[in-house]
């Protein structure tokens, strides 16, 4: 597999593989999840479960298009329709979930139920998104915009095979990860850095198998080869990182919403960690941003 670089090379792998995935769409209350699972549909790669409100989302007249590929489950509350959801995805009924105009804490509680949720003990939930931006010329992964303000040592890890995994999803064979900081420097200062040296040791050691990880490295040396060499760093990433891992939620929230503002970057994103890829985007990411995470799920969900 070719490694896919942009997100209309995404859609045209789905579409080629000519599989539908299962998609339970919470609340579908909003133009902007309109569009995303309509285009879905139009593209062939889902098929939809839509759970909420029924006399809102039969207002969508082009999903009568598509009778036989759209069920309805008629809740008027978002929370039971939350639970729903996580019932139906715990019982194999769906590959992935989406967020409608539902808050992001009443779903999250639903997804992380002790006792009825799809989080499996032991696994990390994270934030894993990708950017399409003008003057790259591939995809960019990067985390944890959303979820884990300061990551352990042990979560980061986890990242990372996250990550990892999604990449070779993606046909990158020997992803290059960059571990982001303010400098290449090490310093007890930043709890972090020293994170990245542990981190390091272990990629030499082969715990993350083919892939390529370096830090610390600012985000223009992981990104750009030029900037590297006049600075007289010597990094196997070279300038040419497929992931970014941040120290924060603060440093990885800011460049993304400044990548999607000024750069006019496209995003995607996904949480990782629950028994399959969940869509969560923010009630003001645009329809093709939404479109772009549902394929982005359905792409990595098993």
């Amino acid at each position: 597999m070719k490694p896919i670089k942009n997100f209309d090379q995404l859609t045209a792998h789905l579409r080629s593989l000519n599989h539908r995935r299962k998609v339970a769409v919470v609340c579908a209350n909003d133009e902007h999840t309109e569009y995303a699972i309509i285009r879905a549909l139009e593209e062939g790669f889902a098929d939809l479960i839509m759970i909420g409100d029924s006399a809102i989302a039969e207002k969508y007249t082009r999903l009568k298009d598509f009778s036989d590929r759209v069920e309805f489950v008629h809740i008027t509350d978002s929370d039971e329709a939350a639970r729903e959801a996580v019932r139906i995805v715990r019982e194999g009924g769906a590959d992935v979930m989406m967020k409608g105009l539902i808050n992001t804490d009443n779903l999250l509680r639903a997804i992380l139920d002790k006792e009825h949720g799809i989080l499996p003990k032991g696994k990390v939930l994270t934030h894993l998104s990708v950017m399409q931006t003008p003057g790259y010329d591939k995809l960019l992964f990067f985390s944890d915009a959303a979820v884990i303000p300061r990551p352990t040592l042990q979560q980061r890890i986890e990242m990372i095979w996250y990550s990892i995994n999604v990449c070779h999803q993606f046909g990158i064979e020997q992803p290059r990860i960059a571990l982001i900081h303010c400098t290449e420097k090490v310093s007890a200062k930043f709890p972090h850095s020293l994170d990245y040296v542990n981190i390091v040791e272990l990629c030499e050691a082969g715990e993350f198998g083919n892939a390529i990880i370096d830090g610390p490295l600012d985000v223009r040396t992981s990104c750009e080869s030029d900037s590297g060499n006049i600075k007289g760093i010597v990094s196997p990433i070279d300038g040419q990182a497929d992931v970014l891992i941040f120290p924060n939620i603060e440093s990885a929230n800011a460049f993304y919403k400044a990548m999607s503002l000024f750069a006019n970057a496209d995003t995607a994103a996904v949480l990782q960690g629950p028994i399959c890829p969940v869509v969560l985007p923010s009630r003001s990411d645009s329809g093709l941003s939404k479109f772009y995470s549902l394929a982005m799920a359905c792409l990595t969900c098993k």
